[in-house]
């Protein structure tokens, strides 16, 4: 180190500096000092109001999940293949806001981001009031409310983009996974909460169909979480960066790998989450099982911090590798409970496949902070570098969530049944595992390819 570095490291302020509009001036996460002197303390804060606001986008982004299983009680005359668009829709549109809401943080900041994500969420809630409220309201008008939906889509990419810059890299993967799981498990919450308002008890007898109730539960959370991001978060000088900047993790190889294994893990977590409760109530009818949709993205959430915890410690590719074939043996059981017509079984599959995936959400996102590091010595730059990155390979990611119920849906209105899609997804994870060893854990690949990428812990 030089002379000058050295008394630049000497003068840099141990604490962070702030300056008007909640802005913090000078924030270095990798040193200790200034970690142990306020930044952790600062982070932590960030941290729990970006998972509440990010855990009330997720709700309204999969409302439509649940709320398509009451509608033909309510008496709307839908198909099973249009009641599928109803749940596919919103993640199509969640998946490209997430583009544009990634950059959003660098250029606005994270707090004032948040701020804006969270007070967007009303509208997709007013639309579906207006929706459900009139029982002669046109399919299309319905296809536009559960498309605005997706506004929610867009807060984890910002979210998981803004909380990457307030954490340093030893501790980065465990802070992502908890922000990423706090809003994920707003799917379980939906799914949870909707049958009550609607009036279903947990033995399936209906009493009244309240579905203009729904989005009322949801509208004071998200002025909440609006108000706990505009008094209790930051921006950080420190995230923004010009858009030609941002681009730049979209001209990287890795960061087009790394979205396809993200596809096959988060979109499968999105995408079964939200297929869950029409999957229930379409192939096992006689059974009220659609009250237990709930506990596929529960346990899909709970387990995304241990996948990033895992990573830390033995590398997210090969925590991805293994994900990627026990989801693949899972869809076989899936299969087998479709065939046997048993309802416990189809449960005991499907809440495999979501622990699966939430734990390879966690080590597949653990990964990518590890590749620019690498590929970047610029610290600074290898942040805004990988938080780009993260936004933007949670964006393709998320297309599987639009992908998923699709394949479900076709594959009804074709065949007659699920299976067609289920043995789809299997060829897919057989695809991801293949890649996952091809890019990441041959050392060939890694010191070739990959610069440096073979000493860091991907």
């Amino acid at each position: 180190m030089s002379v000058t570095e050295t008394r630049d490291v000497a003068e840099a302020p141990s604490t962070p500096v702030r300056r008007g509009g909640r802005w913090i001036e000078h924030w270095e996460p990798e040193n200790e000092q200034f970690w142990a002197g306020g930044g952790s303390r600062v982070a932590r804060r960030n941290l729990v109001w970006s998972i509440l606001a990010e855990h009330v986008g997720f709700s309204v982004w999969l409302l439509w999940s649940a709320v398509v299983v009451y509608l033909p009680q309510a008496g709307f005359d839908f198909s099973v293949n249009q009641l599928f668009w109803l749940v596919a829709l919103p993640n199509l549109v969640g998946a490209t806001m997430r583009f544009p809401y990634t950059f959003a943080v660098a250029r606005f900041g994270g707090r004032n981001w948040t701020v804006v994500s969270a007070l967007l969420l009303l509208l997709p809630l007013a639309l579906l009031v207006a929706c459900v409220s009139n029982p002669v309201t046109p399919y299309a008008f319905f296809l536009v409310a559960a498309a605005s939906a997706g506004l929610g889509g867009g807060n984890f990419a910002s979210s998981m983009a803004n909380i990457s810059y307030f954490y340093p890299d030893a501790k980065k993967g465990a802070a992502l996974g908890i922000n990423a799981a706090g809003g994920n498990i707003g799917v379980s919450t939906v799914q949870l909460v909707v049958p009550a308002i609607v009036g279903i008890s947990v033995f399936g007898a209906a009493s009244a169909v309240n579905l203009e109730n729904i989005a009322l539960v949801w509208v004071p959370l998200s002025l909440l979480a609006a108000a706990g991001a505009w008094f209790c978060m930051d921006n950080l000088v420190s995230a923004k960066s010009p858009m030609a900047d941002q681009l730049k993790a979209a001209g990287r190889p890795q960061t087009w790998v790394m979205s396809m294994l993200y596809v096959g893990t988060f979109g499968s977590f999105i995408g079964y989450g939200a297929a869950m409760p029409l999957l229930m109530k379409t192939q096992f009818p006689d059974v009220t099982g659609v009250y237990y949709a709930f506990l596929g993205a529960l346990v899909g959430s709970a387990f995304r911090p241990l996948g990033g915890w895992l990573a830390d410690r033995t590398g997210g590719a090969r925590i991805s590798a293994v994900v990627f074939v026990g989801m693949g043996l899972g869809v076989v059981g899936v299969i087998a409970a479709v065939r046997a017509g048993s309802f416990p079984l189809f449960l005991v599959g499907f809440l495999a496949l979501f622990a699966l995936s939430g734990i390879g959400n966690g080590s597949t996102y653990r990964m990518i902070p590890a590749i620019f590091r690498s590929q970047t010595a610029d610290g600074a730059a290898a942040r805004r570098h990988g938080a780009a990155a993260l936004g933007l390979i949670s964006a393709i990611g998320a297309y599987g969530g639009f992908l998923v119920p699709r394949a479900f849906g076709v594959s009804v209105e074709r065949t007659g049944g699920i299976e067609a899609a289920l043995v789809g997804f299997i060829g897919f994870y057989v695809l991801c595992t293949a890649v996952t060893w091809w890019c990441y854990l041959r050392s060939r690949v890694l010191t070739q390819r990959v610069p440096s990428l073979a000493h860091a812990r991907v």
